[in-house]
């Protein structure tokens, strides 16, 4: 589980929570008529720029930027090392009972086994790398545009409020209604965007750009082995893949 995006959406949703209850009566917020012009606009127009298929999964796709793990490139060198090893060793058969959890390095090892030629094992994992990514942006892609409508409805909510008052002005009872709706559809708006659509949406890019890199260093470490290239040989190249404080040399650790 993320505990950052968990806790900073939780905190944020507290600290608002908190501030209209010390401000009064907590259910000065709560409006029907903004609830129906936000959320509901905010849904149904996000869903006319995506398949119904593409919007139903956005609630897969949402769990992703909360319970999600993503092995360390470390761990990933690691065992690129080992299967190196046991490929010089004992050739590419001896790589077919070991055990990897990672499914892409396991379709990588396979077709190491399977004795395709070098380039049909780049195309066929360089393709599943761009598929991979172009899938999990427009996952992104859809909370991203919920992000924009969501202050948008809440503008249009806001006028709606301003013609209703400004229809009744001889009515001050009808003012003050009118008005909450006014201000209370910009508040949704603002609320569903920064508290919930872009954090998640910015977590999925985040997800996304974290597997790529993953993917492309099995890629290279695939391509090494079959290469026939020494585990140590292997490991620097892969530390590139690394932060710049953690390319310690194994020697040196």
């Amino acid at each position: 589980m993320d505990i950052a995006t968990l806790v900073g959406i939780i905190g944020a949703v507290a600290a608002l929570v908190i501030a209209m209850i010390l401000g009064g009566d907590l259910g000065l917020f709560i409006d029907v008529r903004s609830v129906f012009i936000v959320f509901g606009g905010t849904l149904f127009v996000t869903l006319s720029n995506f398949t119904l298929a593409q919007f139903l999964g956005a609630g897969k796709v949402a769990v992703k930027a909360f319970m999600f793990r993503i092995e360390q490139p470390q761990e990933l060198i690691d065992k690129a090392v080992e299967m190196a090893d046991a490929a010089r060793k004992g050739g590419f058969l001896a790589l077919e009972e070991a055990e990897i959890s990672n499914s892409f390095f396991r379709k990588g090892i396979d077709m190491l086994v399977d004795g395709h030629d070098a380039d049909v094992v780049r195309q066929t994992l360089q393709k599943d790398i761009t598929m991979t990514t172009e899938r999990h942006e427009e996952g992104a892609r859809l909370f991203k545009v919920m992000g924009d409508v969501a202050p948008a409805m809440g503008m249009m909510g806001t006028l709606i409020g301003l013609v209703a008052m400004l229809s009744n002005m001889d009515d001050p009872k009808a003012i003050g209604p009118a008005m909450a709706v006014a201000l209370l559809t910009t508040l949704y708006g603002a609320f569903i965007a920064n508290v919930f659509c872009i954090p998640i949406a910015n977590k999925l890019s985040l997800r996304a750009e974290q597997e790529k890199l993953n993917r492309m260093l099995i890629l290279d470490a695939i391509l090494g082995i079959q290469d026939g290239q020494n585990p140590r040989v292997i490991e620097g190249i892969l530390r590139n893949y690394l932060s710049e404080s953690k390319r310690i040399e194994p020697e040196a650790a």
